[in-house]
């Protein structure tokens, strides 16, 4: 009850939040029906409970928010009937046309009490937002932009943004690896979270990632192993999209769903429904490439080999030719050889007489002459020997002349001479041995 203080009516905390327990209550009545953005789902998995914090959003920024919650077995109702519709449970982030009665609590204040949530709504706000980003991408001019690369005629590099542990990953891979022609591919494998609030941003960073390492890689496959529309939300993202776009190399997806294709998906160089047809594809550039190098090398062989058989037909014929011809050729040869043998053996003959008068008379005057020229070289020979006896040092010596050495050669200028040098001097019947004391050198006119 309120009471007076100081002539003021004052009325207790419990009694205030009472009346407006008891306002709300009296004013709303009935469940309406509310569609806003649920920013986080606030699931307790021990009670069952959920505590979604609800926001509205204008310009990208908050203009109205509001706790709610959602009961354990109206949760339980709520999120199969997402499961059946979208083939995904409730998550954070997703917008949602939901139906409420205000509640009012002394204790935690006002929220709004969720009892059941329209899963078409959502679908139709996530192909709302794929048709803005849509529309965005083509603006800027940039939405063909990663289809207008030119893909590697052989792409065997690939940089992979998938997880691990996906099924996605693991039938990509097997249907790579186990492929019966033997076709060797190099994948790396980039890590990434796939889907929910965190998948662009994580997506994005593995893309920063392989961008500084483009040179090593063909392409970037993005694999996933399937899902709901819900948990394809990341892929209608404007920022994620533009970095596919304006990458710098092929991206190609395999994202896993056959339902209406994701942004994503659109501008990528190339989409596959699944994984596995992903990897189909891969192997089939392989194909268009090996096929008719196989075809081209078939046919080079084939012609190649009929060349050869057609030239060693060629060969054997000119061999049979030329062997036909060097006979023709020998026998021609040997009988002229023959003839010139008779004619050179008859004339041989009469040219020995001929020649043998000739040189008979030549004989004669061949000796005279050699006898005249033998007697004037011995003239000359004879006076020749008299001067080289008369040169001869024994006779030099005997004639009172002597030679004089030092270190064993013939001192022939005083120049050469120092005082104290050990001279040598030979005479017709002796040697001298003498050290120059005194040098006197006579001056020349």
């Amino acid at each position: 009850m309120a009471e007076k203080v100081n002539d003021r009516t004052v009325f207790s905390l419990s009694e205030v939040t009472a009346s407006i327990q008891k306002t709300l209550s009296d004013r709303y009545t009935t469940s309406f029906w509310v569609k806003a953005e649920m920013n986080k789902l606030n699931h307790y998995p021990q009670s069952g409970h959920c505590y979604p914090d609800l926001v509205e959003k204008a310009d990208g920024k908050i203009i109205a928010e509001i706790r709610s919650n959602i009961w354990k077995d109206d949760f339980q109702r709520i999120n199969d009937n997402f499961l059946n519709v979208l083939h995904e449970p409730l998550k954070n982030g997703i917008n949602i046309l939901f139906c409420a009665k205000v509640s009012y609590n002394p204790i935690y204040g006002l929220s709004l009490r969720i009892l059941d949530i329209d899963p078409s709504y959502s679908l139709g706000e996530l192909e709302k937002e794929k048709q803005q980003t849509i529309e965005k991408i083509r603006k800027e001019g940039i939405f063909n932009a990663n289809k207008s690369l030119k893909l590697a005629l052989v792409p065997k590099r690939i940089a992979i943004i998938s997880v691990q542990t996906s099924k996605g990953y693991s039938d990509f891979r097997q249907v790579l690896d186990g492929n019966p022609w033997g076709y060797s591919f190099f994948l790396m494998l980039f890590p990434s979270l796939l889907q929910g609030e965190n998948a662009v941003e994580s997506i994005i960073s593995q893309m920063i990632r392989i961008k500084k390492v483009k040179h090593h890689f063909d392409a970037v496959a993005i694999i996933r192993g399937g899902g709901g529309d819900v948990g394809l939300t990341c892929y209608n993202n404007y920022e994620l999209s533009k970095e596919i776009a304006l990458f710098p190399i092929p991206v190609i997806t395999g994202i896993g769903h056959s339902t209406n294709e994701t942004v994503a998906e659109l501008i990528a160089f190339k989409n596959a429904i699944t994984p596995t047809d992903l990897a189909d594809f891969l192997i089939q550039k392989f194909h268009n490439f090996s096929v008719p190098l196989q075809k081209a090398q078939e046919s080079i062989v084939d012609r190649f080999t009929a060349l050869i058989k057609d030239e060693k037909l060629r060969i054997l014929n000119a061999v049979r030719y030329f062997k036909k011809d060097v006979i023709s050729f020998i026998n021609q040869a040997t009988w002229i050889v023959d003839r010139q043998i008779s004619l050179l053996e008859k004339g041989s003959g009469w040219v020995i007489s001929s020649n043998k008068l000739r040189l008979g008379s030549e004989k004669v005057i061949i000796f005279d002459k050699a006898g005249i020229f033998m007697r004037n070289e011995n003239s000359s020979i004879a006076a020749i020997e008299k001067n080289i006896e008369l040169m001869n040092p024994v006779n030099v010596l005997n004639r009172g002349y002597s030679i004089t050495l030092i270190n064993g050669k013939a001192l022939k200028s005083v120049a050469d001479l120092q005082e104290g040098a050990i001279l040598k001097t030979i005479l017709p019947d002796g040697d001298i041995i003498s050290i120059a004391k005194t040098i006197h050198q006579t001056e020349q006119p």
